[in-house]
């Protein structure tokens, strides 16, 4: 899941540096000058959106985010180190992990998992920390036909990846916005995680309730969609998360070792 009204290569966000130069009347005096680096630029849209959940400099600020998705079988409670990325998931019947090294599922009792966790460990992650993922490194920023549903239309900015991205750079997503507000209102995404090929069929999902924490707006509940024809029809499960905490810490990276009973995903 994870070219043109606006065609923009996100670029590797650099820090400012000193540069260091001799005066030429006088060698011997060093001055160190601040040279400006390049920074990311988005669409102007998507930079009013970031502005709605309240902003993306507070964004990069945070460096864990931890949250509980209410289940039915059973909570599913994830942390994440959000600068690296490292992940752990934690259900009922198993755990699974990602560091910078592997990929890992840890099973609690007899069951077996279903499922493939290179796919699903950083699935509700991605859904969850919208719309502040859509400025990760390696984006590609383009047009979206808008999304009209009951009587409300929603302009849309299509979201594409620069070869070898993340587990699944063929992923396209289209994040649809309230026209009035500038809130993230739906998501529209393919899946060529097991096809490995492009697609053009958007699955759905509207982000129904926001709730803030440490000054930015991030997701209190979301419901699925089916739809046809790239449109969505009906509504489908509603995901309710609790117990969501967004922190300038970075969480302790021992939380993320692959445990000694871990098996790890190929």
């Amino acid at each position: 899941m994870k070219h043109t009204f606006l065609l923009l290569l996100a670029i590797s966000m650099f820090s400012c540096k000193n540069e260091t130069k001799k005066d030429a009347a006088n060698p011997e005096i060093i001055s160190e000058t601040t040279v400006e680096a390049p920074t990311k630029k988005y669409p102007e849209a998507l930079v009013k959106v970031f502005d709605a959940h309240g902003g993306l400099d507070t964004w990069n600020k945070m460096q864990s985010l931890a949250y509980t998705q209410v289940k039915e079988s059973g909570n599913v409670s994830t942390i994440t180190n959000l600068k690296n990325r490292n992940i752990v998931v934690d259900m009922p019947e198993h755990t699974i992990g990602a560091n910078d090294e592997d990929v890992w599922l840890n099973t609690k009792g007899e069951k077996a998992f279903k499922g493939n966790p290179r796919f699903y460990y950083n699935l509700m992650f991605y859904f969850y920390a919208m719309p502040f993922v859509l400025a990760d490194d390696g984006i590609i920023y383009g047009d979206a036909e808008p999304l009209t549903f009951e009587g409300v239309t929603y302009p849309g900015i299509k979201i594409s990846y620069q070869n070898g991205v993340g587990e699944s750079s063929g992923d396209d997503y289209v994040l649809y916005y309230n026209p009035a507000t500038y809130k993230m209102e739906w998501l529209g995404y393919t899946v060529t995680y097991f096809s490995k090929e492009k697609s053009s069929e958007l699955h759905f999902r509207r982000y129904t309730a926001w709730q803030n924490v440490n000054g930015l707006d991030v997701v209190e509940a979301m419901v699925g969609y089916k739809a046809e024809e790239n449109v969505p029809t009906a509504a489908g499960r509603e995901d309710k998360f609790i117990n969501v905490k967004l922190s300038t810490e970075a969480p302790d990276s021992s939380v993320f070792k692959t445990p000694e009973t871990a098996k790890v995903a190929k």
